[in-house]
């Protein structure tokens, strides 16, 4: 097997732990080889195959400068590309694919496409962002919306390819018990929208509905969160989980919401994989017209769509699921065939594989 270099930053936060993993799950003929700026605690649990890592000073002339570390024990790997992980991850490893020789190609999840601070905020970051949209052979949107994002960016639409990440398409007998929860899965950041789902979850309090409230995640916003839900009956904040935790929290929940805004920066989401592993469980998902759902959910046949931050539209579209089970299991069972025939992660992974050899 030939080795590809994969950049990330921060060598991986947990949040990002499963949809790293499926986008490499189909290799047969390349072998990843991680490297980066910053080596987080676990992720020598997280099964990945670990190269140089350039912290400290070295680390630090690295993201200002340009200037490689591990010259010599990354041209010993004979890498055949970089993988770079976000728009900024691709600016940051433009200077390690040009002093290699090798190719360079982009995935771009959302935010990094959205938020302006990456394109324009310092000279030096626009100059990257500008240098790495030259050079870089191919950039692989998680979405349509990505990619319309980054077309008027200013990226030529020829170095654009649309290839969402897929999940694990395992056995599933027949989902016949809907689950009670409405469940919220992700970082606890003003991208994801919470405030917008706990207004609605006070609107279906004050009219009797008692299902619980059950948040799945961690971040910035903690705080500010815990202070929102203060006097709403029946809420768990279960803070991060592991796979097995959130397939139980799934096998629970009658829906997932996903309430996802536009960040104040510009941030928004690419397509959230929440949603592709809620629909995989059967689990039905009422989605914001920001969450970047489109092309996977289609509003009233295999999943609910709402007007972005409108909570007075949320909560009847969370009480219709909660008053009527057979909705939500038939939406579930058609949220099941659409990832089963769309985003299958083994193949979503051999595309990327043949992507990479094509660069």
């Amino acid at each position: 097997m030939r080795n590809i270099l994969i950049y990330r930053d921060h060598l991986l936060p947990k949040s990002e732990h499963a949809f790293m993993h499926r986008q490499y799950v189909g290799f047969r003929e390349l072998a990843p080889v991680w490297i980066g700026r910053r080596l987080l605690p676990d992720f020598a649990a997280s099964g990945f195959t670990l190269g140089p890592v350039f912290s400290g000073l070295s680390g630090a002339a690295f993201k200002l400068f340009g200037h490689i570390p591990a010259r010599d024990a990354l041209s010993a790997l004979n890498p055949i590309a970089i993988h770079a992980q976000f728009g900024r991850g691709g600016a940051l490893a433009l200077p390690l694919a040009r002093a290699l020789g090798i190719p360079l190609v982009v995935t771009f999840h959302g935010g990094d496409a959205h938020k302006s601070a990456h394109w324009r905020r310092f000279a030096l970051q626009r100059a990257r962002m500008q240098a790495m949209t030259d050079y870089a052979s191919i950039f692989l949107c998680v979405s349509e919306g990505v990619r319309d994002r980054l077309i008027a960016r200013g990226v030529p639409a020829a170095k654009l390819r649309v290839l969402p990440i897929g999940v694990e398409i395992t056995p599933l007998a027949p989902r016949r018990n809907p689950g009670e929860a409405i469940l919220f899965i992700g970082r606890m950041v003003e991208m994801k929208g919470l405030p917008v789902l706990i207004e609605a979850v006070r609107t279906l309090r004050a009219q009797g509905h008692s299902a619980p409230l059950v948040l799945l995640g961690d971040g910035p916003d903690r705080p500010a969160i815990d202070a929102a839900l203060q006097g709403i009956p029946n809420v768990e904040c279960r803070g991060w989980q592991s796979q097995d935790q959130i397939a139980a929290a799934l096998a629970a929940a009658r829906m997932v919401v996903i309430p996802s805004v536009v960040a104040r920066s510009g941030e928004a989401e690419g397509l959230p994989s929440v949603a592709v592993e809620a629909m995989r469980q059967a689990v039905p998902v009422i989605a914001s017209t920001d969450a970047g759902t489109q092309g996977l959910i289609t509003n009233g046949q295999n999943g609910l769509v709402f007007p972005s931050r409108d909570a007075p539209a949320l909560a009847p579209a969370i009480a219709g699921l909660l008053a009527d089970p057979d909705v939500a299991l038939k939406l579930g069972h058609a949220a099941r065939a659409t990832v089963a025939t769309h985003f299958d992660a083994m193949r979503q992974s051999q595309a990327l594989e043949q992507i990479l050899l094509q660069a």
